[in-house]
């Protein structure tokens, strides 16, 4: 089972520099985990940086795989990693995330590498020029309006 934080994700959507390293992992679906809070930081980064409907596409895509939602077990527990690592609270969650189910982390975080096992870290190379996104087979399409695509997504109203 593999989990790949937010910075992976990003780079793999924008086709940046490391994108290859994270591709075999966010590629097979079967094997893929993806903890709830990296779909908040993937569609607020991607929204912010491309807009909303590359957002949606990405979401889509993130969604194909098992999504993993903090519950209070899995809180209390990334909490206590916290605690212990000085982790921030995004990264402990998502560490909690892989190792509660014995996944393997791909990361670009710098000490989430170098504290853990389990964890395939790759440091930054930094891409000059703004890229494309790229999406593979998603199952949502954002067609005219993405606030439509995101209703449809989430099931929830948009404001």
């Amino acid at each position: 089972m593999n989990v790949v934080d937010s910075s992976g994700w990003i780079e793999y959507f924008t086709d940046g520099p490391n994108a290859g390293f994270f591709a075999a992992s966010i590629e097979n679906i079967e094997d893929l985990l993806v903890p709830s809070l990296t779909i908040y930081e993937v569609f607020k980064w991607i929204s912010r940086e491309r807009g909303e409907a590359p957002a949606v596409k990405a979401v889509a895509h993130m969604q194909q795989g098992e999504v993993v939602d903090l519950d209070a077990k899995l809180a209390a527990y990334a909490a206590r990693l916290s605690l212990q690592t000085k982790l921030p609270m995004a990264d402990s969650i998502v560490h909690a995330t892989a190792h509660a189910r014995e996944a393997t982390l791909w990361t670009h975080a710098l000490d989430t590498g170098r504290r853990f096992r389990g964890v395939r870290r790759r440091e930054i190379r930094r891409q000059k020029e703004k890229c494309e996104m790229k999406f593979i087979a998603s199952e949502a399409e954002a067609e005219n309006d993405p606030r439509d695509a995101i209703q449809k997504i989430f099931e929830l109203p948009v404001p």
